[in-house]
């Protein structure tokens, strides 16, 4: 299966863990023609089209970004690639540029598989969920694979890798990915992997192209007690105000546009929270109301009656 990458990224795994290992704001490694160059251009000629079926997110809006994780139904490229990551060699060889041992595969593809971001889309700086929410397996690494024919800088949708998004400092990136065809991204996930990308806006005579690529990512049934954290989801920290934005400077037309979409993004992420926190206060009601929690409260009274005793 190793046959469907460029053969010289399978020829210097010890070159690209001395890339991997140092380089900050954590570790990643970015890597040129990545695929076979073949096997890339039939992926990209099998993407799907972009479907609102698959464009919902997390408050179950639909947005305008999709995702299909079915991968061996896109075709016969798609699930070629899908027997690639899940090799025992492939594993192995992406375990030794990241210095990671019993690399595990996700046929679930959670959050993961092709990715389209249409224009005007953009991703706030984030950390990913640390845990598969099925098999409670310690997630690692990410990677992104670009399938896009042409693609500039100034567009948006630049992968960024940023120190720390809640200071202005922090949140200028360390590192900006262009998502150029078969450029591909590997990097740890941890408590401070932040990652994003900002809006997405294409020049007119390029109003057809969105942003594509395919999301893997690895997991091991083990990690280090000093990187393991309790269970949380994706956290997202909204983008900083321009740093224009400041005594003296005259407001545009675009700022007071960018100032007014931020407060709004802030508010519909506050009302997600407050309606998140109030599900899980009435999960809590009801366990407290619950025959068996009662049951439970009542048995241990008497030690809980003697620690008061005690103190």
């Amino acid at each position: 299966m190793l046959a469907l990458l460029n053969q010289s990224v399978v020829g210097r795994t010890d070159e690209l863990n001395r890339e991997f290992m140092p380089s900050r704001p954590f570790r990643h490694l970015i890597i040129d023609q990545f695929l076979n160059a073949e096997f890339s251009k039939q992926l990209m000629a099998e993407f799907p089209a972009f479907n609102t079926t698959y464009a919902l997110n997390e408050r179950g809006e639909t947005g305008r970004k999709a995702v299909f994780t079915d991968l061996e139904r896109l075709g016969p490229a798609y699930a070629r690639f899908d027997k690639l990551i899940r090799s025992p060699e492939f594993l192995a060889l992406i375990g030794r540029i990241a210095g990671i041992r019993n690399l595990l595969y996700d046929p679930d593809y959670i959050g993961g598989g092709t990715h389209e971001n249409l224009d005007g889309q953009e991703l706030d700086s984030h950390v990913d969920f640390n845990y598969h929410p099925r098999r409670r397996w310690h997630r690692r690494l990410n990677l992104i694979v670009f399938l896009n024919n042409a693609w500039e800088r100034d567009w948006g949708g630049c992968l960024e890798l940023l120190p720390d998004p809640w200071t202005p400092e922090g949140a200028r990136p360390a590192a900006v990915v262009v998502p150029v065809a078969n450029r591909a991204v590997l990097f740890e996930t941890n408590e401070h992997s932040w990652h994003g990308f900002r809006r997405i806006q294409l020049p007119s005579d390029r109003a057809d192209f969105s942003r594509r690529s395919i999301a893997v990512y690895f997991y091991t049934k083990h990690r280090p007690e000093s990187e393991t954290e309790a269970g949380h989801g994706t956290l997202y920290v909204h983008r900083q105000l321009g740093e224009q934005i400041q005594a003296g400077h005259t407001l545009r037309q675009q700022d007071v546009d960018e100032i007014r979409t931020l407060l709004a993004r802030r508010d519909v992420h506050i009302k997600f929270l407050y309606e998140r926190e109030l599900e899980f206060s009435r999960v809590i009601s009801g366990i407290m109301k619950s025959p068996s929690f009662r049951l439970g409260r009542a048995l241990t009274w008497p030690a809980r009656a003697f620690r008061r005793l005690k103190n």
